[in-house]
């Protein structure tokens, strides 16, 4: 399912709910309906952004390395399979993370699921 983020201060943001949940845990919303007022947003854009920069300081997770040895192998044989690229929390964040702070910068709310 996709989460669509709205701000009259950007362009909608959309991102799928699992990859959304991660960052409104974070926020302690709620995913399939909610508001971040603009008061909010100051503390939304702190969280989120020291949330990515402490994402920045650890490498792939065992999780992930143990995906990858599933579908390549130990030798990193292809296994007919397209090459692994992984997408960091940063890169899914950002643009969740430009919209809060357009809307802290003008003073909006950001929503989703209205």
């Amino acid at each position: 399912m996709l989460v669509t983020f709205k701000s009259k201060a950007a362009a909608e943001v959309l991102m799928y709910e699992e990859h959304a949940r991660r960052i409104l845990d974070l926020l302690d919303k709620d995913v399939r309906l909610g508001v971040i007022t603009a008061e909010e947003t100051p503390e939304a854009v702190a969280r989120l952004e020291a949330e990515i920069a402490e994402s920045r300081r650890h490498s792939a997770s065992e999780e992930v390395r143990r995906d990858v040895m599933a579908h390549h192998g130990e030798d990193g044989d292809d296994n007919e399979h397209e090459p692994v690229e992984f997408v960091s929390f940063a890169t899914r964040a950002y643009p969740l993370l430009e919209m809060l702070r357009a809307a802290r910068q003008e003073g909006h709310d950001v929503m989703w699921g209205v």
